[in-house]
């Protein structure tokens, strides 16, 4: 296999090693694992290209570079530049923290999983939930460098070859437990974390200036039954097949008095 690896930690990020690992594993003994991913740290941009200012790309060491840009920057640098051919696969990730519910709207390591669908490639976002059980062990990503090739690999299997309109990608998130702790893996849909949003707190520098940051809500909120943050909580991997169409389907027959 041909993999070409990004994230939206950035190139030094310790999620990306244990990719690499897994990419590696995947990619077997004469397979390909490039890398491109950002050069600083690139998180909760979503989507976002640098469609109105170039971006530049440097060679740090064989198959391995790094982008001033956003993940889904990478990867079109990726597709479009570093690689020759299409790879066989897009791996994003693992991202520090879990991108489960409503975080997958503001997800990097999301965005380049959707820039990849919609380049036709297979794109798969892994991140690692933290949580009381594994924020402090020795290698808070442990499950997911335990289980994440084996969950890959029946995705690629699962996967059809040919899909009408909008590709699929998908979104794993490997739970905040120990790697003997997870229970497995289950197909869910995307959840919603009751009364958990982002929010703004405000903070006064030494000379005088007013700032805001951005804050997230409390991540250890369950989502409906059956949702992704509600079976990683339970200790099991969600993995949610998704694409890159906005449309409300069960609303338009719903909203029709709109037209005309």
């Amino acid at each position: 296999m041909r993999i070409l690896i990004t994230n939206d930690d950035g190139i030094s990020a310790p999620g990306l090693a244990v990719l690499t690992d897994i990419a590696t594993a995947l990619a077997g003994p004469d397979g390909e694992v490039w890398t491109v991913a950002p050069a600083f740290e690139q998180s909760g941009v979503g989507h976002c290209i640098s469609y109105s200012r170039p971006f530049m790309i440097q060679q740090l060491a064989a198959r391995r570079f790094a982008v001033e840009g956003s993940p889904a920057d990478c990867v079109l640098a990726g597709l479009h530049q570093v690689l020759d051919t299409a790879p066989d696969l897009i791996l994003s990730g693992v991202n520090r923290g879990n991108n489960s519910a409503e975080n997958a709207l503001y997800s990097g390591t999301l965005g380049a999983a959707i820039e990849g669908a919609l380049q036709g490639v297979l794109s798969i976002a892994i991140s690692q939930y933290y949580g009381p059980a594994n924020r402090d062990l020795d290698n808070p990503f442990e499950a997911s460098a335990t289980h994440g090739k084996a969950v890959v690999e029946r995705i690629i299997a699962a996967t059809p070859s040919t899909q009408p309109g909008y590709q699929l990608f998908y979104n794993v998130n490997v739970p905040p437990v120990a790697a003997r702790d997870v229970k497995g893996t289950r197909l869910v849909p995307q959840g919603l974390r009751p009364g958990t949003g982002f929010h703004t707190e405000a903070t006064t520098s030494p000379t005088g200036r007013d700032y805001l940051w951005i804050k997230g809500g409390n991540q250890q909120v369950q989502t409906a039954a059956g949702t992704d943050a509600a079976v990683n909580l339970d200790g099991y991997i969600s993995v949610t097949p998704m694409r890159a169409d906005l449309t409300a389907h069960d609303m338009l027959d719903t909203l029709g008095a709109i037209a005309t």
